[in-house]
Parts: structure tokens; sequence; C-alpha cells
């Protein structure tokens, strides 16, 4: 978002062309064929002529628009200041939808309006000034010249100060403030970063440094500990940024251990070339702790100018590195901006070519010039062997991959490789038949964030001009295989159009029903025939012994089966289990009041092919018709139990309501003893960890808007009294691998 004064300034860059066009504003572009006079909210009426020799603010604006109504008062108390000079007068062009609405609005207003009836004035005036947002305020001087098209920002920013609305009084105010800022903000970090009984920094070497170095410099608070993995990845990045800026002479880090004692704090500072609050002044590092509400390390929050603050420092700079300088937000716009641009003058060689590298890499080490893939489609793979479903899927793409060739299509894919391991990297190369990116490249991390990767693996594929195709293309080869080639966003409608045929042919033979392969069996090893369940409502239940989510969800399922069979006996559930082994398989399925497909049996590949499922845990709907009805069963049951039956979108929406209308029974906040730090706000959301009982949760939850703290609304409900737990006890952190968060 834009600050104020950035606004004002980027607004008065465009007065010049405004102005080339806009003359005797008040006199031409307020008259119609039928006035000469504008109103006031007693109904008088008052030349336009009576308007010579002053400056006028047009004011955009509606009673409807709440940002409007706000703004008003601050312009009305201006106004009362300024009228009484004799050269000032506002002239309301209201975008209010009715009569009655504009005269209840200006009747607050002791300004000029144009009549509400003359719209062809009211749409003229906003085409000229472009108006695509209110309010907006348009200030023109004795000659009819723009002074600012940023009346409501200077208003808000200066009030009364701001007039004459000149740039020159601008710019002098502008100055004004920020003398003013630097000298609060000089305080403000004197405040913050120091105690009674510690006045200073130290630098790496021990050296004491006193708190007005920073005078005049955008400072980085790093919260960061040696312990903490990701700390230690990202710390690096930091310090190449920073010797970078720090001859700037405008820059400073401050590092704020979360360490757990000197010695190590210690170790790790002498890798830093910037200061640090000392390790002895736990005070103020606890006091930073709080006053940034740090839940997670690394964390760098930016202190920039007028004190603003930018807490996505480690974001910036993972994203952008030296790019990423000043670290405000308007930097960071301009810089997707041009990465927008970038993508819409996208080729093969701007995304694979670097200053220091125009070539690819064989799995024999070969270098292969990426001006011999261009005129390709390239599949840009982003993967990491330590991924599991890296692993997993890898052969799928190779398998594709081959037969493509084989076929002799125009295909590549390029291996973007984002491994720590340069062992395991090399290894797992060997065996891939494509090209590959060098790791440790810094274009991988760059494509990393170019192309938004949020999961791995990810296929990019890249068409044969240059652009981007497909921003992922894993779902399709998974799905389609070789038939999703060459991945076009038109091949895939094409197939999700065959889909789409399928589904509403689908019949419970059709999937379950393969060759001679027509039945499911009961645990003691009875076969029962597919024809026999058809024209009833089948679960079919993906499930495996080793899985703990899966052993947890089983009494639940259990109990919902036979609640349901109660009330219909036409519903039955069928096992199909992940399990490793045929001893697992039995063990599981013994636990089991219901069907199965036998262990070995080839029809589960092909129903998790057929109805998509990934991971080993997952619950589908078929109802009487043998189509799918709902394809997230287990969440429906973990809410609702056996009331979800039989999980159609009526029956949902009808639980929906009924747990809506439940909602607004209960208190919107609650204190409880498991959470006493904070009090706990009810709070919509898709699906969570119950603190209290440890079960997963769903649609509502008390939550902390401050720690990653849940209770059920039923453990919440059970006990909100207050406790005496002291809130800085707690200071641990837990590692996730993206980052360490405070316990």
């Amino acid at each position: 978002m834009e600050t104020e004064s950035k606004r004002i300034v980027v607004a008065e860059d465009n007065i010049a062309q405004m102005t080339e066009t806009i003359t005797d504003f008040s006199f031409s572009l307020l008259f119609s064929t039928e006035r000469d006079f504008l109103v006031r909210n007693n109904n008088d009426l008052v030349k336009i002529d009576s308007l010579k020799g002053k400056k006028v603010g047009l004011y955009f604006s509606a009673s409807w628009r709440r940002p409007c109504r706000r703004f008003t008062p601050n312009l009305v108390e201006v106004y009362n200041e300024v009228v009484s000079k004799g050269d000032f007068e506002v002239v309301f062009v209201s975008t209010d939808k009715d009569e009655e609405s504009f005269d209840g609005y200006f009747s607050e207003m002791p300004w000029l309006a144009l009549p509400i009836s003359d719209s062809e004035t009211r749409d003229q005036l906003d085409e000229l000034f472009k108006v695509s947002g209110i309010p907006y305020l348009v200030i023109i001087d004795e000659n009819g010249k723009v002074l600012t098209d940023s009346g409501v920002e200077i208003i808000r920013e200066y009030g009364v100060e701001g007039y004459p609305f000149t740039t020159e009084r601008i710019k002098e105010l502008k100055e004004l403030k920020d003398q003013e800022e630097a000298a609060k903000r000089e305080q403000y970090l004197k405040s913050i970063l120091v105690s009674p009984s510690h006045d200073f920094l130290i630098s790496p070497d021990g050296r004491k440094v006193n708190i007005d170095s920073l005078k005049g410099k955008k400072v980085g608070l790093y919260f960061s500990a040696s312990w903490c993995g990701p700390c230690r990845r990202f710390t690096p990045n930091l310090v190449e940024v920073y010797n970078e800026v720090a001859s700037k002479g405008d820059f400073e880090v401050v590092f704020v251990s979360a360490d757990k004692d000197e010695e190590s704090f210690n170790g790790y500072f002498s890798e830093m070339p910037w200061l640090a609050i000392p390790f002895s002044d736990s005070e103020t590092r606890y006091k930073l702790d709080v006053m940034f509400r740090v839940s997670e390390i690394p964390y760098l929050v930016i202190i920039g100018e007028n004190r603003k603050l930018n807490d996505s420092g480690v974001e910036i700079i993972e994203e952008y590195g030296i790019q990423g300088y000043p670290f405000t937000e308007e930097r960071v716009k301009e810089l997707e901006d041009q990465e927008d641009a970038a993508k819409r003058e996208q080729t093969l060689r701007s995304i694979l070519v670097s200053h220091s590298r125009d070539f690819v890499i064989s799995p024999d080490g070969n270098k292969v010039a990426v001006s011999e893939l261009e005129g390709k489609t390239i599949g840009l793979y982003f993967s990491d062997s330590s991924y599991k479903s890296c692993v997993e899927f890898t052969p799928k793409l190779v398998e594709v991959y081959e037969e493509l060739k084989a076929k002799g299509e125009n295909f590549e894919i390029m291996l973007i490789p984002l491994d720590d391991d340069e062992e395991s990297f090399e290894q797992d190369f060997k065996s891939m038949p494509w090209f590959a990116l060098p790791i440790k490249d810094k274009s991988c991390e760059k494509l990393d964030s170019y192309f938004e990767i949020s999961v791995l693996p990810t296929l990019v594929i890249i068409g044969p001009d240059g652009k981007t195709l497909t921003k992922n293309g894993v779902p399709a080869v998974a799905s389609y295989e070789v038939l999703a080639y060459p991945f076009t966003p038109e091949k895939f409608k094409e197939l999700l159009e065959i889909e789409k045929a399928n589904e509403e042919a689908q019949t419970l033979e059709s999937i379950l029903v393969l060759g001679a392969l027509n039945f499911v069996i009961r645990s003691d090893g009875t076969e029962v025939p597919v024809s026999e369940l058809v024209g009833k409502n089948i679960l079919l239940y993906f499930s495996a012994h080793w899985s703990r989510p899966c052993r947890s969800f089983l009494p639940k399922l259990i109990k919902t089966y036979h609640d349901i069979k109660e009330k219909d006996n036409s519903f039955e559930v069928i096992f199909i289990s992940g399990d490793r082994d045929q001893l697992s398989f039995d063990e599981f399925f013994s636990s089991m009041p219901w069907l199965a497909l036998p262990f070995s049996d080839e029809r589960k590949k092909n129903l998790k092919k057929i109805l998509k499922i990934e991971g080993i845990h997952a619950a589908i709907a078929i109802g009487p018709s043998g189509r799918t009805v709902n394809m997230k069963v287990g969440r429906l049951i973990a809410i609702y139990g056996a009331d979800a039956y039989p999980f159609t979108e009526e029956r949902l929406k009808h639980l929906d309501e009924e747990l809506e209308e439940m909602a607004k029974q209960w208190p919107k906040k609650v204190k409880h003893k498991l959470h006493a730090e904070h009090e706990l706000l009810l709070t919509h959301c898709d699906g969570y960890n119950c603190d209290g009982c440890e079960e997963t949760g769903y649609t509502w939850s008390y939550c902390c808007e401050f720690c990653n703290f849940d209770l059920h609304p039923k453990c919440a409900l059970k006990n909100d009294e207050e406790t005496d737990n002291d809130p800085t006890e707690n200071h641990e952190f837990i590692c996730d691998g993206d980052g360490c968060r405070r316990v």
C-alpha cells in the first residue's frame, strides 16, 4: 500500500500533464447549457462566477462509501478555518445513487455542490480527472490550473497546515515533518534498544557501540539463534546483502539473540558483521520479543524512515537479495511490477541464462547451450531429492518423458534442483534422462521465487515461444500420463471434458469390476459380488494400519457405520488398503465390520487413478447411481458423524446452517486455564488440532490471535476460567523446517 507522502509525490509528477489540458476550469467546466449556478444545502443558488479569483476544491464523494464519510469531517474542519480568507471554495461532485441520499449527505457540508440532477457534467468531470476511487479531491488555483489531485492525502496528513495546497507548501511541510520524524525515530530507537543497565550495543569484536551510531540509518532487528537451522541457512544471505549495503552508510542490523547461553551467542555472533544487543541484556531482548510479537525465527524487522516498520525482511531478502534494498513496501511493489513486466516479455533465455552461465548440464556432466533448447516445449522440474513426494513422482515423469522422446516429440525437461545436499543430488541426477541447472546455482532460487513455487514437485511447462503454458503439470502427468502432452490449457480442457463424461457415465461396476475381479470380501474371506452392492450408498475407505491418523480415525468411522446401518441397511463401506504386507492388512481388516478389496488386488491402483486419490487416508461417497457424491467424507464424519449421511450437498448445506445457528449462541471470547496468557476468540476455520483433547477440529475454533493455540468449542466452553499462569515463562521454540516458532 502506498503511503500518503508517496502518493502525493507521485501525483505531483502527473500535474504538469494535467494542466496542459485544463484551463479556465472554474468557468468552462462547471456550467451546463441550462445552468449557470451551483447549490448550497439550504437550497440557495450561487452563481458560478462567484468562484472567480478563488482556489476551488472539486470533492468527488458519496454517502454510501464509508471512507468518504470518515474523510468529510476532516475536510469540513479545514474548510471552516480556510474559508474566512475569502480565496477558497469547495464544490461537492456527488456519485450518490438517488436524491434522498445526496440531500442527507450534503446537509453535513458547508460548501457548494453540483446539482445531483446534472449527471452529464458529473460524468464529464469524472472522465476528465480519471476518477478511479473516492473520496477524491482535486484543487484548482485561481487561473484554472491544477495544484494537486492529492487533496485527500494532503488534508489527512497536514490538515489546515497544507493551505494553500501548492507544491512549494507541501514540500516545505514534508521537510519539516521529516526532521521531526528523524528526531522521534532516534528517540524511539533509544527507547527500545537500551535498558537501565545497558545503554549500548556491541560489535563482534566486543566493542561497546553507542546507540547514536544508528542516527539517520535504517535499522534491521534480526531475531535469530545458533540452534535454529533455518536461521543458520538464512544468516549467510543476510551477511551477503549487508556487506553490499553497509557501504552506503544508511543501513545497520542489530542481532537480537534467542540463544540459550553466552557461549552459543558468542560463537554465532562471530559470524556476523553487524551489531547486537548484549547477551547479558535479557531485559531488552525479551522486551523486543514481546513488542514485535516474535512467534518464529528467523525474523527481520526493518525500521525505516518515519519509524515505519516492515516485518517481512526475511522474505524480501530471500526473494530479492540486494535488489530489495531499501526494503520498503514501495521497493517491493516496484520489483513486483518489474517481475510482471519480465513475465510478459519472457523467453527461454531470460529464464535460464544468467550473467555467468549460458548453458545447462546433462547427467554425464556435459554443458549444453540454452540456445539448443529454444523452440522446444520445456518442462521446468522443481524438485528436492529429500522430499518423498519428489522421489515418488520422478519415476512416473521418467516414463512419460521417455515415451514422448520415443515418439519423436520436441520436448525436454530441465531439472531445477532445490536440494541442500550436493552428493545426494548428483546421485539422483545420474538416474534422470534430462538436463539440469547446476546445483546451488543462484538461478534455482530465483526461479523458485519467479514462478512462486509453493509445493514440490512442480512441473512448469514453457511453450516453444518461451512463454509459460502451465504453472504446474504434475497433477496432469499423474492423472493422464503421456495423454497430457503438450500440456497446454486446450489439452487440459479436452481431457477434463472426457473425464467429466466418464464421471457422468460412472457406475459402481465400472469402477469396482475389472475382468474376473467382480467381488469384494468380508473379514473371514467370503466373497461378495459387486452386483449385490449396486443401488446402495457406498463409502470407499482408503486407509492403512501403519498410519497413525488412519488408526485414530477408525473408531469414529466404526461408530458412524453402525449408527448409519441402524437407520439405513443399504449403506456399506469398502476398505481399500494401503498396508505394506498381507499380515498388516489382515490385522487391520479384522477390526472392521465391513467389506474390503483383497490386499493384492490390482483394482486398488485403478481406483486411486480414477478417483485421483493422493496419500493414504481418504473416504469417498458413491451414491446409489454409482456416481461420486462426495470426495471428503472423512472430514464430514469428523464434524457431524452419522448426521452427515448420505453426504450429499443438500444434507451438508442443512448441517452447516444448523452449526452456524449454534455458533451464534456461543460467546465471542473466552479465557481458559490451558492458555491463560491471552483471550481465545471464536473463529471460523477449515481445520486445526485441538490443544485440549488433541483431536482434529473443523469449522469453528476458539483460537489465540497471538499464539498457535486452538480449542474445540466443546473443550473451550467446558472450562473458561482464568488462571494465574505467567506468560513470560515459556520462551521455547519448535523448528518445523521453514522456521522456528515459539511454543
